[in-house]
């Protein structure tokens, strides 16, 4: 895909020599190695891509705003705010608004990098970002750092830790390990649902444009698109009751 390849080569133009000099300050391999480490591929091109549309679209409603007109873009944006937050005043509960502008933001970034892959046969050389373990594993780790955040914030550093120790203190030693190994399991969880998902909607897709390019294929384009659209909403859904119970405090 020559706009992603030219937008890639872009972005290494503009970030290698601040990576490089990064590399070289830290004290990590030589400079040849530095530069090809800091290679920007396709895949981080068209997550840049996907967050600048979510960028535009959202400076777009926001600058014409309008209670007589609101037009398209508006109407969609409300439409996407009043939906998301209701599900996350369902599974939050109080207090959800504070979170609401992570969670659909990070439901539509994945929705968006799922997307992508409906081009896969129609033009060469477009991958779906979600469908390579890197992006899924930065998502989860994005996600898992941001509820725990907010965990300690609300309930405090020990009274956190207390969630992880089980009501009966005798009982600490055993249970705080396995929901230490509880927690870090949630990113691996996170990570491999969406992956494995879009991986093999991916190859099932290539198998078909491979062998039938018309017809067959667009029903495997349907199924992909339901596929994104579901395990966006799984991984937005997840991350919100993830947050309720890290915020969660007892009375």
């Amino acid at each position: 895909m020559v706009h992603t390849f030219a937008l890639a080569r872009f972005l290494d133009l503009l970030l290698k020599g601040t990576e490089v000099k990064l590399y070289q300050w830290i004290g990590i391999g030589s400079v040849e190695a530095a530069q090809k480490a800091t290679s920007v591929n396709s895949i981080l091109a068209l997550e840049v891509l996907v967050a600048c549309g979510l960028i535009l679209f959202f400076l777009i409603v926001r600058l014409t705003l309008s209670v007589e007109r609101p037009n398209p873009a508006q109407q969609l944006a409300e439409i996407i705010h009043e939906r998301v937050g209701d599900l996350a005043e369902q599974v939050i509960g109080h207090g959800y608004q504070r979170f609401q502008a992570f969670v659909t933001c990070l439901g539509l970034f994945i929705l968006l990098n799922n997307l992508i892959g409906l081009v896969i046969g129609l033009i060469p050389g477009v991958e779906t970002p979600t469908g390579m373990p890197e992006v899924p594993l930065g998502l989860a780790v994005l996600t898992f750092l941001y509820y725990n955040y907010h965990g300690v914030r609300v309930q405090g550093f020990i009274g956190y830790l207390k969630h992880f120790a089980g009501p009966l203190w005798w009982l600490a030693p055993l249970l705080f390990p396995i929901e230490l190994i509880s927690q870090l399991a949630r990113m691996l969880s996170l990570t491999v649902r969406l992956y494995a998902n879009m991986f093999a909607s991916d190859m099932l897709t290539l198998v078909w444009f491979s062998i039938i390019p018309i017809a067959v294929p667009s029903v495997f384009l349907g199924l992909h698109f339901v596929v994104s659209v579901l395990q966006a909403f799984v991984f937005m859904l997840l991350s919100m009751i993830y947050l309720s119970m890290a915020v969660a405090q007892e009375h």
